[in-house]
């Protein structure tokens, strides 16, 4: 029998226990191990099984309740972290000690968000970024407001066949057994928007709020009364259905996302943002929805769509997180015309063409059938960046064609590396030492170091090997539980009891599975990898966790390989798959594991957090040079595997870099290990420990990340947008200049470079002089920078390791012509080239390249 309708009834908390409601609705208890020390009190099996305080004050006996309601120890604890709670809500943070120019507000949106296991609303990587970007900002105080989707199903919930094949289920998520809680009107009602969609009614969605410390989270729910099941179903699940349905999510997180602002603003009082940051693509949709604001939107100042667009741009920040086309969502440009049609379009009055146009692959190579979301990210946002130095430069190459007059590295797509939220991550057996020794997580690196010298390596290896053993403890219980899903029965079982060992070398392996991360890398010569993790003096182990997506049989089919490799009777006690990868398991895998396995297919691999917070629990990363690791390997604080990035056939490339992987192995890391001291610790591992906490400090961490974004993108964003006018003056006036420089951009050439100072052999030290004789046609000196571009000169003329020099006006002879002048020292030797150039210049501009216009010699 099933029920015709559910819901949850929540629990009546005694007066003296209040503060337990008021702990659990704000997710700050993910990371404050004091407050999750007040559930597992209240009821410790709970606990242990949800890790979740709704689902304990909802699964308590009432006795219990009123028994702690008379524990006079408990409530004294109990107003302490309510206390604390209290104090790290108001208390004013780097963000108000530091940035007193800062923007008033800034909206972060995201199409998911990783934050805790109890609120699972992410499918990997770019969602624990997001949860961990929201956290280190209300550490930070930055006002930040996050903006994304509830989905009713979440991602989804992994599972084996008995053949080793990824199963999934949607559990149905119900939002009042979930830390949220909905936004309401003055008068009691859940607060709303609604969003015209082509051929049907308006769709409908309601607002949620989770608290993540300091910031607030808004989620759009559209399983409401009043829509139509196919307008329920958007918010279905992550990353499902089709084309249309996703195009369907995108826009009800970008334009529903802003609408959802506006409403909890007016609600709450809060002020408006100034600046918006689109994570990633998908949220791209925010600036068509504002421009609309800016042009036709009631009460607003009925702008042009030029002046709204610079005025939207000034104040956006894009991140892109991929570095491969084909993970860059693209619609048929026939399907976004019927959404955003003049006539029951989502955006009535907002010109069709000019949207297309915005997302459209107008450059070499690009299509003209399609509409590219990232595309439409860099029009509207004035700031971009990529995830790590080296993705940042991919970034340049993928979309040079953008701007196809400039070298790849004047590309105005900047780079800030992810980092990682350390209380979310970090044991606590290290947190408490670091504690104890003063020292602050994100504080002076050298300082975290010398962490390892005051509690010294025998402690701190004991620690290890406890954060080892519960990783084998908990590995056995999902072991378990996976093959009695994959039908066996316990009488079979028995040999888990035996599988893994908290005294083996540990290497972990977890993230989603797509055909670049190269989950059976591992596997390509599986002798060699049975002698490793067999080894009698020196074994291995291998926990391996990951999910593919549903729609991805190759990804699956890599999944069961692996899955039927470990279920041999031989190896399975040295190597294990831990199905439905999420937080709670990560929280124990990434201590457990003293090497962190990463090999991806360089440079497919944008950033790759998961071996930062390894680092930080003592792992050691063993990695190709993708990502972060390219940036920040240092030759000793881990290993990394060398790539055949030359060799074109990828059979021959994953043979050579899977042999590489097995000699580090066998060579390198095994054997450090194991050379133990008198008393059983292994120095040398433990100093290069050390160094690897040293060396990374913290760079890796999410509050250097916030930083970074606060210094170098939003609050330069935030004074461009305040530089524009409250009245929108400057916008007016910067979208007219930038329409009569294009208009004029024609005109204009250089006619004539002549040097002086050098010869044709210089020695270092010399000083090149340069005149440039310019015509401008209908455009004035001020418009334009002329600038002498100079660098390294290659066989075929081509410069690299470009500088930019700018030259100076020096003579007006004529109406429309002028000379510029300027001298650079030639302070390196070897082959040296120049060119003159002309680009335009603005003070509103974010850099010269902006508008992609340049003039050669």
């Amino acid at each position: 029998m099933r029920a015709i309708r559910r819901f949850t009834v929540r629990p009546v908390l005694p007066e003296p226990l209040t503060a337990l409601g008021e702990l659990a609705g704000n997710l700050r208890w993910s990371w404050h191990h004091e407050t999750q020390d007040v559930f597992a009190h209240v009821d410790a099996d709970l606990w242990a099984r949800t890790q979740d305080p709704v689902e304990v004050l909802g699964g308590v006996d009432p006795t219990r309740l009123d028994e702690l309601a008379r524990d006079d120890g408990f409530l004294d604890r109990l107003a302490r972290v309510r206390d604390d709670l209290r104090a790290y809500l108001a208390d004013d943070h780097w963000y108000q000690r530091e940035l007193g120019d800062g923007p008033r507000a800034i909206a972060y949106f995201s199409p998911e968000f990783g934050i805790a296991a109890a609120l699972p609303q992410y499918s990997g990587g770019l969602g624990i970024l997001a949860g961990d970007h929201l956290k280190a900002a209300s550490d930070l105080g930055v006002p930040l407001i996050g903006v994304g989707l509830l989905y009713r199903h979440g991602y989804f919930t992994q599972a084996l066949s008995r053949e080793g094949w990824q199963q999934e289920s949607y559990p149905l998520l119900d939002p009042d057994e979930l830390p949220i809680s909905p936004l309401r009107e003055a008068d009691g009602q859940i607060a709303t928007i609604s969003l015209a969609l082509p051929g049907g009614p308006d769709l409908k969605a309601r607002i949620w709020v989770a608290r993540v410390g300091r910031v607030p989270l808004l989620m759009l729910d559209t399983d409401v009364d009043g829509n139509p099941q196919n307008y329920a179903d958007i918010t279905d699940r992550l990353y499902g259905g089709g084309g249309e349905h996703r195009l369907r999510q995108e826009l009800l997180l970008g334009v529903g996302g802003v609408r959802a602002l506006r409403a909890y603003c007016r609600i709450t009082g809060a002020p408006e943002p100034e600046v918006y940051h689109t994570n990633e693509g998908h949220a791209g949709f925010q600036g068509l929805e504002r421009i609309r604001e800016l042009t036709v939107g009631d009460g607003g100042p009925g702008l042009g769509f030029d002046d709204a667009l610079e005025m939207s741009r000034a104040s956006t920040v894009f991140t892109t997180h991929t570095p491969v086309p084909a993970g860059i969502d693209r619609f048929p440009r026939s399907l976004i015309e019927q959404y955003f049609a003049a006539d029951g379009g989502v955006l009535p009055g907002v010109p069709t063409d000019r949207v297309l146009a915005l997302g459209a692959e107008d450059y070499e190579g690009g299509d003209p059938g399609v509409f590219n979301m990232a595309v439409m990210g860099f029009r509207l946002g004035q700031r971009a960046n990529g995830v790590s130095t080296l993705h940042g430069h991919v970034s340049r190459e993928m979309f040079n064609g953008l701007w196809p007059d400039f070298d790849e590295a004047e590309v105005p797509i900047g780079s800030i590396t992810n980092g990682v939220h350390a209380r979310t991550w970090v044991a606590r057996e290290f947190l408490d030492m670091f504690d104890e020794s003063g020292a602050e997580l994100d504080g002076e690196a050298g300082a975290l170091a010398r962490v390892f010298n005051d509690i010294g390596f025998e402690r701190i290896w004991a620690a290890k090997r406890r954060m080892r053993e519960r990783l084998v403890h908990d590995a056995r219980r999902r072991v378990r539980a996976s093959w009695l899903h994959r039908g066996a029965v316990d009488a079979e079982l028995t040999w888990i009891d035996d599988a893994l060992s908290p005294d083996v070398l540990t290497i972990g392996f977890a993230r989603r599975v797509p055909s670049y991360k190269r989950l059976t890398l591992m596997l390509r010569d599986p002798e060699r990898l049975k002698a490793l993790l067999l080894d009698p003096e020196r074994p291995i182990q291998l926990v391996i966790a990951g999910k593919s997506h549903p729609a991805d049989d190759g990804g699956k089919a890599l999944i069961q390989q692996l899955v039927r490799f470990a279920d041999d009777a031989e190896v399975r006690y040295r190597i294990v798959f831990l199905p439905d990868y999420e937080i709670q398991m990560a929280q124990v895998l990434y201590p457990g594991c003293d090497v962190w396995l990463n090999n991806p297919l360089r440079p497919y691999e944008a950033c790759g957090t998961s071996g930062m917070k390894a680092a930080l629990n003592g792992g050691l990363n063993l990695s190709i040079l993708d990502g972060w690791w390219d940036e920040w390997f240092d030759g000793e604080n881990g290993w990394a595997i060398p790539s055949a990035d030359g060799v074109d056939d990828p059979n021959h490339r994953d043979d050579l870099e899977a042999a590489a992987r097995y000699e580090l192995l066998e060579r390198e890391i095994a054997p450090r290990f194991y050379d133990r001291d008198a008393a059983g610790v292994p120095v040398r591992w433990m100093e290069m420990m050390r160094h690897t906490r040293e060396s990374l400090g913290p760079k890796v961490l999410a509050s250097r990340m916030v930083r970074d974004y606060v210094n170098a993108l939003y609050t330069p964003a935030a004074r461009n947008a305040r530089a524009l006018g409250a009245d929108y003056a400057g916008a007016v006036e910067l979208a007219a200049w930038k329409g009569r420089v294009r208009t004029a951009w024609p005109g204009g050439r250089v006619e004539h470079v002549e040097s002086s100072g050098v010869d044709e052999v210089a020695e270092v030290g010399a000083s090149l002089r340069v005149r440039a004789d310019v015509a401008l046609g209908d455009l004035s000196p001020d418009d334009v920078q002329v600038q002498l571009v100079h660098g390294r000169a290659e066989g075929d003329d081509r410069l690299t390791s470009l500088r930019v020099a700018p030259l100076s006006l020096s003579e007006r002879f004529e109406e429309s012509r002028a000379a510029f002048t300027g001298e650079v020292l030639l302070d390196r030797a070897g082959p040296f080239g120049y060119t003159v150039r002309v680009v335009p210049v603005h003070p509103l501009l974010a850099t010269t390249t902006e508008l992609g216009l340049a003039a050669l010699a």
